[in-house]
């Protein structure tokens, strides 16, 4: 089965905020980053398309053509809790519980939220979903958390290193499982 993982345009939110599972705004640029995205995926049929539930991926599936992908939960991005929507550098100096978990975001989980060991585990759970539905094809418009988590699983890239290579706005990343 092959997965294209698509990763939601970018957002409009000042940089260095941990929007994670807020529903944040889409850039002023939607329209040509998604038409870009859009461009990639042409001519490929997709026995399924799936999205996660943030408006983000909703809108990009939309504008693709696919107003009707399944709403899927599994493949939300990162949830940071109670620091969704705070800045990183603010955080760092303010919170030390963010520091440790800067150190160990594989293990340590956001303050009611999540850790990275937590998102590769629902990325793992969807592709063992899908798998077993038989699709030859699937759309996951998701996350730059989802992608970083499936190219884990797929060993393209260390746990430990995932976040330091996380696929741009809009990429495209098919995929064989």
């Amino acid at each position: 089965m092959t997965i294209y993982f698509i990763r939601h345009t970018s957002v409009k939110v000042p940089a260095g905020t941990c929007y994670g599972q807020s529903d944040v705004p889409l850039n002023d640029t939607f329209i040509e980053e998604a038409t870009q995205v859009k461009r990639q995926i042409e001519g490929v049929h997709f026995d399924h398309v799936f999205t996660s539930p943030l408006t983000r991926c909703v809108e990009l599936a939309r504008f693709c053509g696919y107003p009707d992908a399944e709403r899927e939960d599994l493949v939300k991005e990162f949830s940071f809790g109670e620091w969704e929507m705070k800045n990183y550098n603010t955080l760092y100096h303010e919170d030390p519980r963010f520091a440790r978990w800067c150190d160990d975001y594989l293990h340590q989980h956001a303050p009611g939220g999540e850790s990275m060991s937590d998102i590769i585990e629902r990325t793992r759970l969807f592709i063992e979903k899908v798998k077993k539905q038989g699709h030859d094809c699937i759309a996951v418009f998701c996350h730059g958390g989802i992608l970083a988590s499936a190219r884990i699983l797929l060993g393209e890239v260390s746990a430990e290193k995932a976040m330091d290579s996380v696929p741009a706005y809009g990429s495209v990343m098919p995929v064989e499982v």
